[in-house]
């Protein structure tokens, strides 16, 4: 039986493994990153087996088709850990970059530069990708990491920071630089967000739950990783066969993720020729539709969406369908309802994307292109540590600039004021 240290003892080790892994050079972090992928690679049949112990409890407990999807590994999902970890040991080390510099009139050099936070901690659902993913992020980066996962992925992220820690202990690296923590329970989550002095920013990645416990109780610096709720535009001057396919991937590709599409909003002047169509293929796909009214005259199969609909996130096999009389009546129902996340708008108009663009106050907006592209591996940055709805310090998804900050370095000779 494991016996859960203190969170002074998890966060003391995690500062001594930080003040190491803060100084490597870029060389051998990126070298341990590729250890870390051969390790993984190795235990598949272990983390597998966790994995399926995890999701037989779940499934008995009864959590959500969408949940238990998050849950899941297969020999493609490990694949592609182990592909993510090798992609960051292969960006552009972040650590030591000179972001900008200068001279003053005095004659002293002034130089802005990036370095590691130090202790990140991650608190996050049922996805023990995140484990890896947060892992090799913060380590590229130069920083410890604590990683709070769910209870339901407890017996899978356990498995897979084994095997990060397995290569550190292989490289003679501080073991502490990566940590599991095995107390899942909420009082554990609350002495995380309360651990000032040893972490030094939190990162939560789950539901509204989450969320507000963080932003009522957390004691550190903290970035959120806040709910999708996502939006497609279909403009009057949309290509409607454009506008099909990319609401149709917003929303069924991967129902149970951030990234997701819930609520479809159609120009007036294209809703009789495009909602029908789009209705059939989503339910065609297994979606759930409640409309609006107006998109209720058009689809008859539709249930009613009410205001409760329009705020939620789903993050299931359920879309809200609304029609709206123009760009601005669009832009106000996302202002009103969106969480800040991922906004799309399909038009061939200009002048139509360039106010939606404008309008809209979102970490992503996107133009003819699906929401399920707001993602940091999508963006190049191998990985994701969340991707952030607030707008200090950082904003949509976090690569490894993210978990640096800058200090500054005068360089005189001799000077005074």
């Amino acid at each position: 039986m494991r016996v859960s240290p203190s969170i002074e003892e998890i966060g003391a080790r995690a500062k001594a493994a930080a003040r190491v892994i803060g100084g490597l050079s870029p060389a051998i972090k990126s070298a341990l990153l590729e250890s870390m992928a051969d390790h993984v690679d190795a235990a598949r049949a272990q983390i597998l087996a966790a994995n399926s112990a995890d999701m037989e409890l779940a499934d008995a407990e009864g959590i959500s088709g969408a949940l238990l999807d998050r849950l899941r590994l297969t020999e493609a999902r490990i694949d592609a850990i182990v592909a993510g970890l090798g992609k960051v040991a292969g960006l552009a080390d972040p650590v030591g970059v000179v972001t900008k510099g200068w001279r003053m009139d005095n004659g002293v050099d002034v130089k802005r530069v990036r370095v590691p936070l130090g202790v990140v901690a991650v608190i996050y659902e049922a996805r023990p990708n995140v484990t890896a993913d947060a892992a090799g992020l913060c380590v590229k980066a130069g920083n410890a990491v604590l990683l709070r996962g769910s209870s339901y992925a407890l017996r899978s992220n356990r498995a897979i920071g084994d095997a990060l820690r397995a290569a550190l202990v292989a490289r003679d690296l501080p073991v502490d630089t990566v940590q599991v923590l095995d107390d899942t329970s909420r009082e554990g989550a609350t002495a995380l967000m309360q651990a000032t002095g040893w972490v030094d920013l939190l990162v939560p990645r789950g539901g509204q739950g989450l969320i507000s416990a963080v932003a009522a109780e957390a004691k550190v610096p903290f970035v959120i990783d806040g709910a999708g709720n996502c939006h497609v535009y279909v403009d009057a001057a949309a290509d409607l066969g454009k506008a099909e396919a990319i609401t149709l991937n917003a929303k069924v590709q991967r129902p149970g993720v951030c990234n997701a599409a819930e609520t479809l909003l159609v120009h007036r002047d294209v809703a009789a020729e495009f909602i029908p169509k789009v209705a059939a293929a989503l339910r065609g796909e297994g979606v759930e539709l409640r409309g609006d009214e107006a998109a209720r005259a058009l689809d008859g199969d539709m249930a009613p969406a009410s205001n409760v609909d329009w705020a939620t996130e789903f993050l299931d096999l359920v879309m809200a369908v609304k029609v709206v009389d123009g760009i601005g009546e669009a832009i106000e129902h996302i202002r009103r309802y969106g969480t800040g996340h991922t906004e799309v708008i399909v038009t061939e108009d200009l002048a139509a994307a360039d106010a939606f663009v404008g309008g809209v106050d979102a970490a992503v907006t996107a133009v003819n292109v699906s929401s399920r592209f707001t993602d940091g591996e999508e963006f190049g940055y191998g990985a994701e540590i969340g991707i952030s709805t607030q707008k200090l310090h950082v904003r949509g998804p976090m690569g490894l600039e993210a978990l640096t900050c800058e200090r500054y370095v005068l360089t005189g000779s001799g000077q005074v004021r």
